[in-house]
């Protein structure tokens, strides 16, 4: 890719700053051969992802929302962290006071080391009890029974935000809370439409944080960013970090 601009001034900000805020969305996970499984990659036996992942399809037809989520838990299974993910981890490691936010499911965050993430529409590699409202650890692929069903008996769910649900509220304080605390926030593959994650980095600068913003093409926050660099996630983050990283 071309060499990106970086101003000098960063390695000012980052030298005084211990705050750091990153949020993620689809793009970070794009280059790891993720699909989207919405958009040209949403069809599946002529269902739409709008259609299988909702609770009311889950209670009409468990088991053929399962056989989807099989599917693409058997294609997460085979994906890889990126260099995106890898920065991201570094970056954790080296600040005091660091937190990733997430609108993705896949869990390529925690397999590439991070450990302080707010997942706010879920992970797939857990799911819950409908009964109990139990959540465990569920990482079995391919799935032996379809649908799965809890120790208790009752049936399990994938432990994520389906359509016309809530976000969970304590993901969603905790992301607000780190927004509003931060000094620095990173958007790395995100859309900047899906509300209400879109407010996040919005929050941020209204509170006084330095908004730097990485993506393919404008969102609608590139025009709140202090920084935007245009480019792959994998291929700009690590020069990025690395920009940063020996200056301060």
């Amino acid at each position: 890719m071309p060499e990106i601009d970086i101003p000098e001034e960063l390695s000012k900000i980052f030298s005084k700053s211990t705050r750091v805020v990153v949020l993620t969305g689809a793009g970070v996970s794009a280059e790891s051969g993720m699909p989207t499984f919405r958009g040209e990659d949403g069809w599946w036996r002529n269902y739409r992802a709008e259609e299988l992942a909702t609770p009311q399809a889950f209670a009409r037809d468990p088991k053929l929302v399962w056989e989807w989520y099989d599917m693409r838990r058997k294609i997460i299974h085979d994906c890889k962290p990126n260099p995106a993910h890898e920065t991201i981890t570094k970056m954790e490691k080296y600040f005091d006071n660091f937190q990733l936010i997430t609108q993705n499911v896949d869990g390529l965050h925690r397999r590439a080391g991070n450990e302080s993430v707010i997942e706010l529409h879920g992970n797939l590699w857990r799911v819950r009890c409908v009964e109990e409202g139990k959540i465990f650890d569920f990482e079995e692929v391919p799935l032996k029974e379809i649908p799965p069903v809890c120790s208790c008996g009752a049936l399990i769910r994938p432990d994520v935000v389906w359509f016309g649900e809530m976000l969970p509220r304590d993901q969603l304080d905790a992301a607000f809370e780190a927004a509003q605390t931060c000094e620095v926030i990173f958007v790395v593959g995100t859309s900047g439409i899906v509300q209400p994650a879109a407010s996040i980095p919005i929050m941020a600068k209204q509170s006084g944080a330095l908004l730097i913003e990485v993506n393919l093409e404008p969102t609608p926050i590139s025009t709140f960013a202090d920084h935007s660099f245009l480019g792959k996630a994998g291929e700009v983050m690590p020069k990025l970090w690395k920009f940063i990283k020996v200056r301060i």
